[in-house]
């Protein structure tokens, strides 16, 4: 797992290929990531399911109840069958303009 600090953004990339041990590893080590937005980067995956996209709502809602974004990066991946709870977009770029978006709505009271 690399981890990346980027102003009120942690991004973690899942370097074990095995993601049930990097949700597990995730989950685990939560509490050093929790006070940031958190985009998770899954792009080197090639064969994502939405199934194993859906396995981080859990987690999701966990951080969306502390008023933090959580963004999840992942490409070949048919984003209309993920979960509505779940943020998924296709590039970092746009997980980080998300996170600007929600942050602004935060500033105002949404």
């Amino acid at each position: 797992m690399k981890v990346e600090q980027k102003g009120h953004t942690t991004i973690i990339k899942d370097t074990s290929y095995d993601l049930m041990v990097f949700l597990m590893k995730l989950t685990h080590e939560y509490k050093t990531f929790e006070e940031k937005n958190i985009i998770v980067d899954m792009t080197h995956h090639k064969a994502l399911s939405v199934k194993d996209i859906n396995s981080f709502l859990n987690l999701s809602k966990t951080h969306k109840k502390a008023k933090k974004s959580f963004v999840i990066v992942a490409q070949d991946i048919d984003f209309n069958k993920c979960s509505d709870k779940l943020v998924v977009v296709p590039s970092r770029l746009e997980a980080h303009d998300i996170i600007e978006m929600d942050e602004i709505e935060r500033d105002l009271g949404f």
